[in-house]
């Protein structure tokens, strides 16, 4: 057992600044969203109250009730002068029609795909834009795990039913405007035309009509001013962009992940939607435990991608006989990706814990140091595990042995799942 002091020290701005290279911003608000119909509503109305300008990045946007609905509403914003940019990932979106598209742009909407398939360039298809986002008049963001389809929602043929478990935040404040300039490298790089608009010296005193730009007077040349004002005027809590778009952003994502890991001292309670790890962190969890840390999995019971299930639980009987606690939600489908480190430093967002995630994809979270929030996000683990099973060893290693070879065929592909 160790005391607060231990943990201030493990987790504090500046070492994780340095060794992320990044920087955390101050005065937000914060809400986490995480409860069936509660995502969806916040998302619907926050962009119901839109006055500028919309911007979205989705892995999956179907043109199902869902996906229209959001569509209809985004043409009706559209259609009052809002500005509205919809970057959606082309193998996620597969499967909604260019109809579908073509009908946004008609309505006055941006659009653009983000790694479209090339002959000429076959392999690159095997990257994802895998991030989820929304940003809302460089004043509100969201992120998380959920996409833009009626499994997330818990709509199915007209029919309520219960949603995938995924956990979301909404949070206002400065960070909004780091993420929208997130946004717009990415948007620039598959197409886009320039969301804000560089402006000479002389340009950036005169005060430009609203339509030719997202952003109010303000807002434009003055991003330092709108930072102090939005800190001035709301909370304090600190919040760190992970945005992972590059090699390098990926490897700054794992180097951040493996150094939560490393230097928790008290407890690690980690929720993702797929769980394929390699040695180092299967060596990494086992150690935590070694050094006295609680350390919790929440994994699905049943997954969507059955053939990540095998190749996670392959890793198992390891993690079980080095102590680490493994629970598998009982209930819809476990979508959610956090990680709590100590009670204070969180990290929610879209990155899951397997090779595909801190390899391949582009990634955003966020990471908020607070106590308050990670106490939050604790109770809510907690609340998981009564609608989970807990995976005792002796229970485990007596599994099938039809099981057993489906762990070893599959544990094969981690690296292609």
């Amino acid at each position: 057992m160790h005391d607060s002091r231990d943990i201030r020290t493990a987790f504090e701005i500046p070492k994780i600044e340095k060794l992320y290279g990044g920087s955390f911003t101050g005065g937000h608000s914060v809400r986490l969203l995480w409860k069936n119909g509660e995502l969806f509503k916040t998302i619907f109305d926050s962009i119901a109250g839109a006055e500028r300008f919309v911007c979205l990045e989705f892995y999956i946007f179907r043109n199902d009730e869902t996906g229209i609905e959001l569509a209809e509403l985004l043409k009706k914003k559209a259609a009052e002068g809002v500005r509205v940019f919809i970057l959606y990932d082309h193998f996620g979106s597969f499967g909604t029609p260019r109809k579908f598209w073509a009908e946004l742009k008609l309505a006055g909407i941006n659009v653009r795909a983000s790694y479209p398939f090339k002959w000429t360039a076959p392999l690159h298809y095997a990257r994802r834009d895998h991030k989820k986002l929304i940003l809302i008049d460089g004043e509100k963001v969201f992120t998380g795990g959920l996409n833009i389809a009626n499994e997330y929602r818990g709509y199915y043929f007209k029919r309520h039913k219960e949603a995938w478990r995924d956990t979301g935040i909404l949070l206002e404040g400065p960070i909004a405007m780091t993420l929208l300039s997130e946004f717009e490298k990415s948007w620039l790089l598959w197409g886009g035309k320039p969301i804000i608009e560089q402006q000479s010296r002389s340009q950036k005193s005169k005060i430009q009509d609203a339509e030719t730009t997202p952003f109010p007077p303000l807002l434009r040349g003055n991003k330092r001013g709108l930072f102090r004002l939005l800190t001035l005027n709301s909370g304090a809590l600190p919040v760190l962009p992970i945005f992972a778009s590059s090699s390098r952003g990926r490897r700054k994502l794992r180097r951040l992940l493996y150094y939560s890991i490393n230097h928790a001292r008290k407890s690690i309670f980690l929720t993702t939607a797929y769980f394929t790890p390699g040695r180092r962190m299967i060596d990494m969890l086992s150690e935590a435990v070694k050094r006295g840390a609680i350390v919790r999995l929440l994994l699905p019971l049943k997954s969507d991608v059955l053939a990540a299930d095998y190749a996670g639980r392959a890793s198992f009987t390891e993690l079980l006989k080095a102590g680490v606690q493994i629970y598998t939600y009982k209930g819809r489908i476990l979508h959610a990706k956090t990680a709590v480190f100590d009670g204070c430093w969180n990290i929610i967002g879209s990155a899951n814990l397997d090779f595909q995630s801190l390899r391949r994809n582009d990634e955003g979270n966020v990471g908020i140091l607070d106590k308050n929030l990670g106490q939050k996000m604790m109770d809510v683990f907690e609340e998981d595990i009564i609608n989970s099973e807990k995976i005792e060893l002796a229970q485990w290693i007596r599994r099938g042995f039809c099981e057993k070879i489906k762990e070893r065929f599959f544990v094969l592909f981690r690296r292609r799942l």
